[in-house]
Formats: structure tokens, C-alpha cells, sequence
């Protein structure tokens, strides 16, 4: 049999990875796990699909998730946020002994899971941990270049871009919050040097970015694991940046303003003889605004854009690639939802052969992923083929569009 449980299967990332799946020939059995039980199973009935269910789990549990992983093939996590339950989850697959994907974009909690590689492997299993888009198809990215295009890669800068979504959780905020609030490593010159995005060190890096079909937007350092992930497996790499944004710009301003005027504490404080934290004010004052200001901007549905430069050589000389991967119509669910969909469907191939945790760069086959994605994002109807655009820059500033092709 084989199995699916994807964890969060009801969230806004978990939602879209089954609805990836769930009508085509990928698994036998898809279960949509979640804490909202009722939620779950809402979600798996939407799809009119017999082979898809919904039951109810405790990520915090052990004994829950043991339960719900039994006879399972592989795990997909994508219950957040991953500070808390990122290797909680991979040690209890672990100890299931089921290969696992997540979609974890939080540096401590991939520092940790990675140190879970050799439990992981002694268990013989597979764990690719941040399978989503930054990480995930920007660290593919970097991969193609590494095994097709270039002969050394010596820099990647990633950027990324995203808003519009139909909802966005209290964990979302609280994960942009958190991006704000916390050391930021980037790779500069062969090492890692820690900047704070608010403070004199992150506002100097700060770049106004084109994003194409989108539009020009600052761009902002932020914690995501490529910056520790690629000097791991891509030697000689000199530089390694992180780089984004949410728009509209008046949102992600509104948080930024919360944190600086230190609205983002989670010491309670009273007011009026309650007692209250800082953070769940600030973050549910944040989402009151939002739909307002979604529509002072005019904005009405969601869009977003995946940039990634990689430069290096090519016949000895200067190359580099500039990978665009956007759409008008699709925001973070889809932008992370397809690419873990992609990566449980290769693990359950048996395309993912290595042992231990490790990140995308590390263990998966451009070739295998990007002809599936592009194929069940066609079917979604969440991007077609010219949503990703290539361009080769050489040693003279000449650009050239360079053709996928599988």
C-alpha cells in the first residue's frame, strides 16, 4: 500500500499539497491529519475522492503521531510553526522508520533536524527537510546550475516575494515577527555574518529588487536555511544571501512598525487590570488590517515570485543564471504546496535514495523535480509552462533566454 499522511493536511499548505495529489495516481491512500479533526475531514470530503480522509492528531504527541504514521510510505509535514514542531515530528518518523519531507523554512529548527542525520540513517530512512519554495525549488535551482550549467558556482542570491493570499494565520505573522526580531546569518566572502533586519546591519543590505511580471519591491534579509544549507553542500560557495518580502508594502510595514516600537514582546504586561502579551495583540491587531489594506493597494487575489542569481563559471569564464518563477494567480499555499507534493511523490518513487536529513540541494535530482512540478502545476491550473523563465548572463553582460526543456 502505498500511503500519504500528510500532517496539517488541513492548513493552507498542507490543503493545497493534497489537493496536488489527490486526483492524480500518486498514492493509494492519502490521510489528511490535522488538529481541527473536523477540518480534516471537510478537506479530504472536497476533493470527492474515496481514497482521501481525514482523521484528527496531537503533533505535541508522540503516541498521536506514531498512531497516525503507522503503514504510511511517507510523511509530509507542514504543521507549523517548525520552531516547535519541526523535529519533534522527524524524530517520531524516525522512530516509525517512514521516510519524511517537511517544508521548513526556519533556520534553528533545520540546524536540528539536520543533526538528526545520523538517527535517520540508522533507521534507513530518507528525511528532505525544506521541500517548499524558499527553501525547496530555490535550492533546486541552485542544484541545476551546480549539475548542468556551470562548472563552479562561486554566489546565489535568493529572493522571494509573495502576498494577496486568501487568509493568513497568526503563525504566519508570528513567522515574519520572529524573521524581524532574530540574527540573520548570510554567507559574505566565504563565512557567515549575523545581521538583524531592522537594525543598521540588515538595512544596509537592503535591495530593491525587480521581480519579473511582478514588479520592483525592496527586499529584506531574512532567516530562511539556504543561507547555512548551500556552503553545506556546494564547496568553493562564497556567497550565500536570503532576500524578501510581502506586498502589499503597507502590510509588511504595519508589522515591521509593531516590532520596532517593541509591540512584539511576549512578557505580559496589564492593561486596565487584564493581563496581556504584547505578540498576540500586535498580531491580531496586524490581521484586523489586513483586508483593508489588501484593498487600498487593489489587490485582489494572490501573486507572487521566486528570483534566484547564481553566478559562477562556464569555460572559464564569467556566467550567471537568473531563474524566475512567478504567477499572478498563486501565492505562498501553491508556491509551497506543490513542490512538498512534488517531493512525497519522488520519495514514494524511490527517486530520493539517500539515508539521514538532508536539504534539497542534497539529496534530489533537478531532472526529477522540476518536469513533475511544472506537471502538476499545470493540471492545477496554478502556473503554466511560461511561469519559470531562465536567462544566462555572460562575461560581457549579454543576456540570453535559455529554454527549459526535460
Amino acid at each position: 500500500m502505498n500511503k500519504l499522511v500528510i500532517l496539517g493536511g488541513a492548513g493552507g499548505v498542507g490543503s493545497v499539497a493534497a489537493r496536488a495529489l489527490a486526483h492524480g495516481k500518486y498514492f493509494d491512500e492519502i490521510v489528511l491529519a490535522d488538529v481541527q479533526a473536523d477540518a480534516a475531514r471537510a478537506t479530504a470530503a472536497s476533493f470527492g475522492v474515496p481514497s482521501v480522509t481525514g482523521v484528527g492528531v496531537d503533533a505535541s504527541s508522540p503516541e498521536s503521531l506514531a498512531g497516525v504514521m503507522r503503514g504510511a510510505r511517507v510523511v509530509l509535514n507542514c504543521v507549523g510553526p517548525f520552531y516547535r514542531f519541526g523535529p519533534p515530528i522527524l524524530a517520531a518518523a524516525i522512530a516509525a522508520k517512514v521516510d519524511f519531507v517537511d517544508v521548513c523554512d526556519d533556520l534553528e529548527p533545520t540546524q536540528k533536524m539536520l543533526d538528526l542525520d545520523a538517527d535517520a540513517a540508522k533507521a534507513g530512512i530518507s528525511a528532505l527537510i525544506g521541500m517548499g519554495n524558499s527553501p525547496g525549488l530555490a535550492n533546486v535551482f541552485v542544484r541545476l546550475c551546480a549539475d548542468q550549467l556551470l562548472e563552479s558556482i562561486e554566489s546565489v542570491d535568493i529572493f522571494h516575494l509573495h502576498g494577496g493570499e486568501p487568509v493568513e494565520g497568526a503563525g504566519v505573522v508570528k513567522h515574519r515577527i520572529h524573521a524581524m526580531t532574530n540574527d540573520i546569518p548570510l554567507f559574505l566572502d566565504g563565512k557567515f555574518v549575523n545581521v538583524r533586519q531592522l537594525e543598521a546591519s540588515g538595512q544596509a543590505v537592503v535591495a530593491q529588487t525587480e521581480f519579473r511580471g511582478i514588479g520592483t519591491f525592496p527586499t529584506y534579509p531574512y532567516p530562511h536555511p539556504e543561507t547555512i544549507t548551500l556552503p553545506k553542500y556546494l564547496p568553493g560557495l562564497k556567497r550565500a544571501t536570503n532576500m524578501g518580502v510581502i506586498f502589499p508594502l503597507s502590510y509588511f510595514h504595519l508589522t515591521q512598525d509593531m516590532v520596532r516600537v517593541g509591540a512584539c514582546t511576549t512578557t505580559p504586561i496589564d492593561v486596565g487590570g487584564q493581563s496581556v502579551i504584547p505578540l498576540e495583540f500586535s498580531v491580531a491587531h496586524i490581521l484586523s488590517r489586513r483586508a483593508a489594506l489588501l484593498a487600498e493597494a487593489g489587490i485582489t487575489g494572490p501573486g507572487g515570485c521566486l528570483k534566484v542569481v547564481v553566478a559562477g563559471t562556464k569555460r572559464g569564464e564569467p556566467r550567471t543564471y537568473v531563474f524566475s518563477l512567478f504567477s499572478k494567480t498563486a501565492g505562498a499555499g501553491e508556491g509551497t504546496g506543490i513542490p512538498a507534493a512534488v517531493g512525497a511523490v519522488l520519495m514514494s518513487r524511490g527517486k530520493i535514495t539517500r539515508k539521514g536529513v538532508f536539504a534539497p540541494e542534497g539529496g534530489v535530482d533537478p531532472l526529477d523535480v522540476l518536469p513533475l512540478a511544472m506537471e502538476i502545476a499545470g493540471r492545477m491550473g496554478a502556473a503554466g509552462g511560461d511561469s519559470i523563465h531562465v536567462e544566462s548572463i555572460d562575461a560581457h553582460g549579454v543576456s540570453t533566454q535559455v529554454p527549459l526543456s526535460f
